[in-house]
Order: structure tokens, then sequence, then C-alpha cells
């Protein structure tokens, strides 16, 4: 058997060109395949990574997001009484009221518009967000109108640098601060004082509300508090499940865009490498009916020739994820369409990714390589040895 696999790795060493080509055609479309699921796996991972597991979020019930939400503000005083709720160090409850308003600005570029989220905060917001952390200028003072941006704003968007001046509400905003929170949803976002932020944009509601729990087994009895409680009667959600809900309808809508285009060119490549294969056969008929005439039995000639259409299928593979895994240097700026707002995010390259690539890739070298393998196992042994 070894004598075999090391005749088929000559053989496709022999044939440079065609090999070449072969591979890279499937290299091509396991390119296409891995990024359509980094891009779906960088989307999902900035949204729910946005969220803290012991955090939950509070919106009206029927709401998918804060920004369709409402709650009064008799309502956020009767949740903020409930114990379950974390005290900080100073005893003051890590509770937050917010309001969620879009506004739209052009970007620095290209000047066009685009949707940006506008979050009203109070002083325990901040806190609630341990992964949010100023690099520069400070908070703002509340009371005021200031903001801080997000990374993402501040490098993409006209005014938003650190001294700047914003208008929207009919006021004018001075940025006082630029902060990052990694690879998280926040960065697209503007925030200020959710008294200001209301009064501005004459909300007399919040949007949601946002706490910790004391204790993250807690979950089931405060959402059931707040849930039945018929003065509240409001709808509590994990905030890492908030947010990787948000995600879901995006990343289905890439999901199926990508995968419907790999599997067009799944086909070109699958056709690729089976007339390659079938090329060989041709090609190689006096050495088939010398290996039969040697003693080797068809199932070790059709291993033989399987092994080559799948070892391109490997090659290919493994250039493919190569070639993907440089776009987890590009970023992405698109819209959320469950928010309607900007969101920034990158492609994300994960073991799970590289997994189902390469067995993507074995699957096109397999079904490329198993007709013409079949063929060549099948062949007579005379006529092939006459052929020579």
């Amino acid at each position: 058997m070894k004598l075999i696999l090391l005749y088929s790795l000559r053989n496709l060493i022999a044939r440079r060109l065609t090999t070449t080509l072969t591979t890279c055609g499937m290299a091509l479309v396991v390119f296409v395949f891995a990024t359509v699921l980094m891009l779906s796996e960088g989307l999902k991972q900035t949204l729910v990574s946005t969220g803290e597991y012991n955090n939950v979020v509070v919106i009206r019930k029927g709401s998918n997001v804060d920004v369709q939400s409402a709650v009064e503000k008799q309502k956020a005083l009767l949740i903020e009484t409930l114990p379950e709720i974390a005290i900080d160090e100073d005893g003051n409850r890590l509770f937050a009221k917010e309001v969620i308003v879009l506004i739209v600005m052009p970007k620095r570029e290209t000047k066009s518009p685009a949707n940006i989220v506008i979050r009203g905060i109070d002083e325990k917001s901040v806190r609630l967000r341990p992964q949010v952390r100023l690099i520069e200028g400070r908070l703002p003072n509340f009371g005021l109108n200031e903001v801080i941006v997000g990374k993402s704003i501040s490098e993409r968007f006209e005014g938003a640098l650190l001294g700047d001046k914003l208008r929207f509400a009919m006021r004018d905003w001075t940025v006082v601060g630029i902060f990052d929170a990694g690879n998280r949803g926040y960065n697209s976002e503007i925030w200020g004082d959710v008294n200001q932020m209301m009064q501005a944009f004459k909300r007399p509601v919040y949007s949601s509300v946002i706490f910790r729990l004391k204790d993250s087994k807690d979950f089931d009895v405060v959402k059931s508090k707040i849930e039945k409680d018929p003065r509240i009667s409001l709808e509590a959600k994990r905030e890492t499940r908030y947010y990787e809900e948000q995600s879901e309808m995006m990343s289905k809508f890439l999901k199926i865009l990508g995968l419907s285009l790999t599997t067009i060119f799944s086909i070109g490549a699958i056709i690729g490498a089976m007339i390659t294969m079938y090329s060989a056969v041709a090609n190689r008929q006096s050495e088939i009916g010398t290996l039969r005439a040697l003693g080797f039995q068809k199932r070790t000639v059709l291993g033989a020739f399987l092994f080559e259409s799948l070892l391109l299928g490997v090659i290919g593979g493994i250039i493919g994820i190569i070639m993907s895994s440089f776009t987890q240097y590009i970023t992405i700026s698109t819209m959320n369409w469950q928010t309607f707002s900007q969101l920034t995010f990158s492609f994300t390259l994960s073991l799970e990714i590289v997994i189902q690539s390469m067995l993507f890739a074995v699957f096109m070298g397999l079904i490329g390589g198993m007709l013409p393998a079949i063929v060549a196992s099948r062949k007579n042994i005379v006529s092939s040895l006459r052929s020579a």
C-alpha cells in the first residue's frame, strides 16, 4: 500500500500544472467558505461578548431590542428595590436606567450617512460594563452636555474626535472622552447623561434598565418577579442572551448568502477535480494495466486514485484556510438589521471553522475523485496494456 501511495504522490508532482490549477480552485472555494463562517462568527462574538452573564436587561415585553422598548420611571423604581441586585463597596446598587436613541452621522471618508446608537447612561452604567475602558479624555460630567464615544465611532465618523462638538437633538455635545470596549458592540455607540438625553430627545420613559445580580443563580427568581408582577410586567433577559438574539437574524442571512455562493463555486471545483482525475486515468491506462498485472487488486487501484483526489482537497483546504486567516485583520462596518444602527466587527477564525473548512475540502476531493477512481479500478488488464 505504501508503494501505491508513493506512486500517487509522484504522479501529482509530475502533473504540476493540472495539480496546481485544481488545488487553487479548491483553495478558492475553501477561502470563500471559511470567510463566510468567519464573518458570521465575528458578528456573533462581537454582540455576544458585549454582554455580561451576571447582568440582567429589562425591556418592554415584545420588544426585541431596547431601541423599540419603553420602561416607565415608576416601574424602574420598583425594579431597583429587588433584593437580588448586587451592591458595590460603597453600598450603592449596581443598577442603571438607560435610554437608547438613533441619530444619523456622516462617515469621515465617504460622507455617507449611517445610523448611530446614542446611549443615555447614569452613574452606574460604566461599572456594569467592566469591559469598557477609557483610552482618551475623561468620563462625562452628569448634568452637562458631554459625551464619550466608542473607538470605532471616533475613527470612522466626522466630529467624533476628542474635543469636537457633535450636533444632535437641537444641542451641541462636547466629546470629552473616547472609550474602547475591545471587539464588542459598545465601540459603535455614543454615551452621555441619561437625563440630558431624555430632555433633549423629549423622551418621558427609559428604554431599558440593567442591573447585576448578587448571585447568578437568582436569575430565574428575578425574571419571575419582573414578568409576573402586575405593577411591572416587563421582560427580563440575561445580557449575554439579549445580545445573542440580536446577532441571530444577520448571522443567518450571512450564512445563507455565503453558503449559496460557496455551493455554486464548489460545483465548479468538484468538476475541475473530476476532469483532472479523468485525465489522469486516460493518460495512465498502461500504468493501471501494469499494476493490475503485477497483482494489485481493484480496490488498491481505486484507493490510489482516490488518495490523489483527497490529497488535492487537503492541500487546497490548507491553502484556503491560510488565505482566509489574513481577513482577521479586516474590520467590517455594517448595519445591524435588528437595531438599524451601525455595527463594527472583525472576521474571527476559530478551531471549529478550521475543522469545518477542512472537512468541506476533503468532501470536494472525495466527490471529485470517486467516479474517476471507480473507472480506473474497473479497467480491463489486457486492453489497458494494449494502450501502451
